[in-house]
């Protein structure tokens, strides 16, 4: 039986308002399911085009949309904490500001949650500043042991493709301020709390990687919170000691290398082809 879903965007004041006029117009008005109501998280202070941008995306929506402003930056994982308790449904979709939906996402991923998955994520394409230049594919690990497997190492979703059960994430303690990590620490712990997990192999979002993508996946306090992962991936229980110290040498000495060694490094070891 067909349920409705939530569609959960977040904002800040240093996103584009025409990657995010893109990104909502192809999850919202482009879908061939569209999600029945959308939260639109503003976490701070933003400019003024972008504000008028927002307000005219709210105002023209074909479903719901509420704005939740947040007077101060929190961070990801708290806008989206946030945002989670105002959506309408169990059933949230999880959308950036910044990539493009393609037109049958919800109506092939909202199906595997409702069939009994707790979380699911799918291939995506990534592109430079144009949809049509296609620079990459990533495709995560398919099976529920292969997903669980890869997880002790690496992210085993793509993040702006995730669909989730809101009482699986609340259940497994929402997300925590992380940067760039919250997610994976999410997800081990819905993981490792025995939530239903999949992911599809067929690509449904055009994630923007541009100049600058791989300088924000390094750096000091991209190794702070790469470590700060892996403690409380130890703590919970969720790798081994061993994988501990694996994780701390290969994920950690990624954070610190330069730039032009970090994109190889990332496909081989972060962001590894799917398994089955």
């Amino acid at each position: 039986m067909a349920e409705q879903f939530s569609l959960l965007m977040s904002v800040y004041g240093g996103d584009d308002p025409g990657y995010l006029e893109t990104a909502f117009t192809s999850v919202v008005h482009q879908q061939t399911r569209r999600p029945d109501d959308v939260v639109l998280v503003q976490d701070g202070p933003v400019p003024e085009p972008l504000r008028q941008t927002i307000a005219r995306l709210v105002a023209g929506s074909p479903v719901p949309t509420t704005l939740l402003p947040i007077p101060s930056n929190v961070g990801l994982g708290s806008a989206l904490d946030q945002g989670m308790a105002v959506c309408a449904h169990d059933i949230v979709a999880r959308m950036d500001a910044d990539d493009v939906a393609l037109p049958q996402r919800f109506e092939r991923q909202v199906p595997v949650i409702e069939a009994g998955a707790d979380i699911v994520g799918s291939a995506l394409l990534e592109f430079n500043r144009d949809p049509d230049d296609i620079v990459g594919k990533r495709v995560p690990p398919l099976s529920t042991a292969a997903i669980v497997r890869a997880a002790r190492f690496r992210q085993p979703f793509n993040h702006p493709t995730i669909v989730y059960r809101r009482r699986a994430v609340q259940a497994a303690g929402g997300y925590r301020d992380l940067p760039l990590m919250e997610d994976y620490l999410l997800f081990a712990k819905m993981i490792e709390g025995g939530a239903a997990v999949a992911n599809l192999a067929e690509p449904l979002v055009l994630y923007r990687v541009g100049a600058g993508a791989y300088d924000r996946r390094g750096g000091v306090t991209l190794l702070k919170s790469e470590l700060a992962l892996q403690r409380n991936l130890l703590r919970l229980g969720f790798v081994t000691k061993g994988q501990y110290l694996r994780n701390v040498v290969l994920r950690g000495g990624y954070r610190l290398a330069p730039v032009w060694l970090r994109r190889p490094a990332y496909r081989r070891l972060i962001a590894r082809r799917g398994e089955r």
